[in-house]
């Protein structure tokens, strides 16, 4: 027997006050209706109608098993709306927060790739480094680079953020190459003023090292400090996906390639898994997708 079906045809007969209103309303014949109430009955083991040739009524049994029947077709009828939802293409806008550094080098261009994919859809990207709250500032979507996610918010990890040395060849010509992490305190080193704080770190053979580099140039957004140093200001600490292009195109050195700097992940933030807008799902799985656990940003190290 199709429960669900049983039940909406309890629920229907009862709505419509006779099983052949009931039949008529869901295009059955009134002998299928009476068959799945009596398989309705004999599963719940009561009997839900009084029925005689000129009326209807529940019985005591078919009172409490109303409500519970409405509900559980509701719920059904949520589900199925869910999986029609998944399969729909996406449509409308999604409003995304995002560094300067990540939403330039790499996020803009997936958002053009995506609304190319889904021409029904928007996105507006809201860059910047400060702090944003989410809900306030109605924004749906986080790109966070980070391995401090917020307890509070929904995290999918997108893809994941190396970090490399770097500066122009005319800038070592003057200043020489260091070739151990200590040797970076004889440099002008460029910092961000948020995530250089703490110093620069490495890690070789299981053996770490943080080293508190000093410099003439800094700032609170990772392109500036690389535009200074591909001016030749100094040496710089860069995301690969901000580097990589310099670095292969030779205007950047790759420096101290033997010391790993701290691996960060690239996480796509939200406040709720419940309602989620398709728009948003598709986003996120595109975004997964395209950067991916092996980014194409990182080919230069292989």
């Amino acid at each position: 027997m199709d429960r669900l079906t049983a039940m909406r045809v309890f629920m229907e007969v009862v709505d419509q006050g006779s099983l052949t209103a009931a039949a008529d309303k869901l295009d059955m014949s009134r002998a299928m209706v009476s068959r799945y109430l009596a398989e309705l009955e004999t599963w719940l083991g009561a009997r839900l109608l009084h029925r005689s040739t000129r009326s209807l009524s529940l019985s005591s049994a078919g009172q409490d098993a109303l409500p519970h029947c409405r509900k559980m077709l509701e719920l059904a009828d949520d589900v199925q709306g869910l999986t029609h939802n998944l399969n729909a293409a996406p449509h409308g806008l999604i409003r995304v927060a995002s560094s300067n550094s990540f939403a330039q080098s790499y996020l803009a261009a997936a958002a053009a790739a995506f609304v190319g994919q889904y021409p029904d859809t928007q996105v507006e990207l809201i860059v910047g480094d400060r702090s944003i709250n989410l809900v306030d500032e109605r924004i749906d979507l986080a790109i966070r680079i980070t391995n401090d996610v917020d307890p509070s918010l929904i995290a999918r990890k997108l893809s994941i953020c190396r970090s490399v040395v770097c500066a122009t060849p005319a800038y070592l010509a003057k200043h020489g190459t260091p070739t151990h992490p200590e040797d970076l305190l004889q440099h002008q080193c460029l910092n961000h003023v948020f995530f250089g704080k703490n110093g620069w770190r490495f890690t070789r053979n299981s053996k770490s090292f943080v080293v508190n580099v000093t410099g003439a140039i800094s700032a609170n957004d990772a392109n500036v400090i690389l535009q200074a140093a591909l001016a030749g200001a100094g040496i710089v600490h860069q995301p690969t996906f901000s580097a990589a292009r310099y670095l292969e195109s030779g205007e950047l050195v790759h420096l101290l390639p033997d010391y790993q700097s701290d691996e960060l992940g690239i996480y796509g933030l939200y406040t709720s898994r419940r309602h989620m807008p398709n728009v948003l799902r598709s986003f996120l799985d595109f975004l997964a997708e395209r950067f991916g656990s092996n980014p194409s940003w990182d080919q230069f190290l292989y």
